[in-house]
């Protein structure tokens, strides 16, 4: 489980195309710093699996569905990525529940700057509308956010300096994919009731 408070802005060093999936290097001192075979690292908020780490690098094997769902497929050598290890039992929770487990994709469609932060608009799957509210929680590419409008098929976020610094938001442009996580506890909510109207309809 990861919480969404991105560690640090990595670097894609190497994209090796295996057919039916892809392998990527990728480089980031602080989340390998003690990293070990099998462990799990959230890759612009795909939960991946560590498969051999070197130094400040380490790999990762990305299977086609991933790639269908998520936006890794687009990224090549030098793309920049958000990385995170998964949080410790009884640490302080910073963002929300982040499963790693991208329900869609969508796109960025403006970027509107204020003196102090800036308003960026990001387009919504249909599938997944139901699930974001304002100020309800969403993330984006591995970030836990807060959702500042939720319209019927796009929603806006406010992003605040150290994010626009310190990850890969502050440097996508309009059109550019994203990685979307709703929040698990609306799934489960949805499912918990569709069962209990069934089992009343019966």
């Amino acid at each position: 489980m990861f919480t969404g408070i991105v560690e640090e802005l990595g670097e894609v060093t190497a994209v090796e195309d295996l057919g039916d999936s892809s392998r990527f290097r990728l480089r980031g001192p602080v989340v390998t710093e003690g990293a070990r075979h099998g462990d799990s690292i959230a890759v612009n908020g795909v939960c991946l699996t560590v498969v051999d780490h070197e130094g400040d690098e380490f790999t990762a094997d990305v299977m086609a569905e991933t790639l269908k769902r998520s936006s890794l497929g687009a990224l090549t050598t030098g793309s920049r990525v958000n990385l995170e290890r998964p949080t410790a039992v009884g640490a302080r929770l910073g963002g929300h529940i982040v499963q790693g487990h991208v329900d869609g994709t969508g796109r960025i469609l403006a970027r509107t700057p204020s003196e102090n932060w800036e308003i960026v608009k990001v387009s919504l799957p249909a599938d997944l509308t139901r699930y974001v509210v304002e100020k309800g929680s969403i993330t984006v590419d591995g970030i836990s956010l807060t959702v500042v409008e939720a319209g019927p098929d796009h929603f806006t976020v406010s992003l605040i300096p150290t994010t626009l610094a310190l990850t890969t938001l502050g440097h996508k442009q309009p059109g550019d994919p994203v990685n979307l996580e709703v929040d698990v506890i609306a799934k489960y909510v949805e499912r918990l009731l569709g069962d209990r109207a069934r089992e009343a309809g019966k």
